[in-house]
């Protein structure tokens, strides 16, 4: 019995799932830290913002990833 394909669908969503937890968490602390501190919402939110772009970047290198590994 020979099995045969990829896995490539399944890593891509594995990392999706990752980031969608990583965004999850940066809000979470994001929001966090503003209603313990509401005056340094204008520190924390670019800080958020950088979070977001990094866990997002994460979950686009793992799709193309996911199409460059055959």
């Amino acid at each position: 019995m020979e099995i045969s394909g990829n896995l490539n669908a399944i890593g891509y969503g594995l990392s999706a799932i990752g980031g969608g937890i990583g965004v999850g968490l940066v809000f979470a602390a994001f929001i966090n830290g503003v209603a313990r501190q509401p005056e340094a919402q204008r520190v924390l939110q670019p800080l958020a913002f950088m979070g977001l772009a990094f866990t997002e970047a994460l979950a686009i290198l793992g799709l193309v990833f996911a199409f460059v590994w055959n």
